[in-house]
């Protein structure tokens, strides 16, 4: 991790976040934290890294989410050469094994 981010206050909200037990508790947790867009913006970002280790290309992602380029090579660069934090959960979600639940929409979504 960026040692620029690593202080107790992280630390103190990577806590807090391992303490949930459920999607609705992460729902709740989010939105007493997260602006409606911000929420929004992390999701089409994780929704961008399923795709692209799904072997979609930007063409498709950008068709399937409405994401601009930029946000797709931005996490590409961060599938490639970042933290690992996208890997660690895609792999824990099983996308790796097939699972076909994970990035599936129920339809085209904007910016």
């Amino acid at each position: 991790m960026n040692d620029k981010l690593k202080d107790r206050h992280m630390d103190d909200l990577c806590d807090a976040i391992l303490t949930l037990r459920s999607r609705e508790e992460c729902y709740a947790l989010f939105e007493d934290l997260c602006t409606i867009a911000e929420m929004k913006s992390l999701a089409q970002r994780f929704q961008v890294a399923i795709l692209l280790e799904k072997g979609h290309t930007y063409t498709e992602i950008f068709e399937e989410t409405g994401v601009s380029t930029a946000t797709i090579s931005r996490v590409k660069r961060c599938l490639d050469y970042g933290a690992d934090g996208y890997k660690t959960v895609l792999d824990r979600m099983n996308l790796q094994d097939g699972n076909e639940e994970i990035g599936k929409t129920e339809g085209k979504e904007t910016k």
